[in-house]
């Protein structure tokens, strides 16, 4: 399984989770098979607010899951069409966030959880 969770500093596992999907400058992969750890790019950071194109940031590279602080409507949207689930970051570090969804313990993201001009508790 590849789970992705943007980040602000890339710092393998150690890092913190960014508090914006289409705003970090990075995202770090984590594959739970092969416990392998990689890092893209965000191809889409230029993007005018409000129009993220999730896939674009991802370099098109398919994902299990995103693990984010926050994340808008359009982006949740996408990711779900492409069967990409998204869940709620918890505090903390990236390999936190590994143990807490291994667990089951992270929320799944849904429409009602996304920022919505930055009000309803938007951690960014």
């Amino acid at each position: 399984m590849k789970i992705c969770f943007p980040v602000e500093s890339d710092n393998g596992l150690t890092s913190t989770i960014f508090s914006h999907f289409g705003s970090a400058p990075f995202f770090v992969v984590y594959d739970s098979e092969d416990k392998c750890v990689s890092t893209i790019n965000n191809q889409d950071l230029g993007h005018i607010h409000g129009q993220c194109n999730p896939m674009k940031a991802l370099n098109n590279k398919m994902m299990d899951a995103i693990i984010v602080g926050g994340i808008g409507g359009g982006a949740i949207t996408g990711l779900n069409n492409m069967g990409i689930k998204v869940y709620k970051a918890v505090k903390g570090t990236i390999q936190e966030n590994i143990d807490q969804f291994m667990g089951d313990d992270l929320m799944e993201m849904t429409m009602a959880h996304t920022c919505g001009g930055h009000i309803g508790g938007c951690a960014h």
